[in-house]
């Protein structure tokens, strides 16, 4: 058997299996009178509307590659969450679909409990445009208490060119700011994020000239999943930490930057902070 034969063979086998597992009476389909369990073959191309002979030949392994638009449709037919829709492309086109950005600004318990148990290592949950949507206490006394923003000003990129606390914070400001930028030009276009990022850079190129200048450069900027950094901070004075970014498991849309204290010392002092300071209001 030829290893396209082999493919189109799972892609039937994981129709089937996805297929056979619906209640057809969740969709309206009468459930009396069928043999097996599911929906039928022909019900499913109904709600894909596609042809029920095209749908039952990939099935049977004999339709040929599918293009993505059938392979969508199908995906929609069949309920299928966003892991199983990815699983669906790699079998049937041997790609995973295009990127599909989801704005969701909320993060779960058992997330926002995760970061709590880093401290004293600060952490946050970023989107890929960039706005924070969750934070530790240690965040908080290092970085910026994102708690006392308003919720539409609690972006990385917004704080680096237009918070003057940015800037103190930074002995390089410019190398920085250029560096975070293209690091979010990367993150942004890797989630299908080009329609949300319109308005923040607009908004930025109106209020930052050095922004607007950067933006027009189109640097973009890789390998930022870890570095140290050094900054000045207005209590601890000067102060280094490694960074770390995570992707969250079943969250394209988001990701865990985590700031961890790159000397003993600097952990301890960090520690002795966030004692004496307050809870963040996050």
């Amino acid at each position: 058997m030829s290893d396209h034969l082999a493919t189109e063979n799972l892609l039937g086998i994981y129709l089937k299996d996805r297929r056979m597992k619906l209640d057809p009476a969740a969709f309206g389909f009468p459930p009396a009178r069928r043999r097996t369990p599911g929906l039928r073959r022909e019900e499913v191309a109904q709600r894909a509307n596609i042809s029920p002979t095209w749908y039952t030949w990939l099935e049977q392994g004999r339709g040929g590659a599918p293009s993505a638009d059938v392979l969508d449709r199908i995906a929609r037919a069949l309920m299928l969450t966003d892991v199983e829709r990815e699983h669906l492309f790699l079998l049937g086109l041997g790609r995973p679909p295009e990127v599909r950005y989801r704005k969701n600004d909320g993060v779960t318990p058992r997330l926002q409990r995760v970061l709590d148990a880093l401290d004293p290592t600060p952490a946050i949950v970023r989107t890929a445009i960039w706005d924070v949507v969750a934070w530790n206490r240690a965040a908080t006394a290092l970085l910026i208490d994102y708690g006392s923003l308003p919720p539409e000003r609690r972006n990385i990129l917004h704080y680096i060119f237009l918070d003057p606390r940015a800037r103190a914070a930074q002995y390089d400001w410019d190398s920085v700011a250029r560096f975070i930028l293209g690091a979010f030009r990367v993150d942004a276009a890797r989630a299908g994020a080009a329609e949300e990022v319109g308005p923040l850079v607009e908004e930025l190129c109106r209020l930052s000239p050095e922004f607007r200048a950067m933006w027009a450069e189109n640097d973009v900027r890789g390998g930022h999943g870890e570095a140290v950094k050094h900054i000045r901070h207005p209590v601890l004075g000067p102060f280094s930490f490694e960074y770390s970014v995570f992707a969250v498991d079943g969250r394209t849309d988001l990701a865990m930057v985590v700031y961890n204290p790159a000397t003993p010392t600097d952990m301890a002092r960090l520690g002795a902070l966030i004692a004496e300071g307050p809870k963040p209001s996050a």
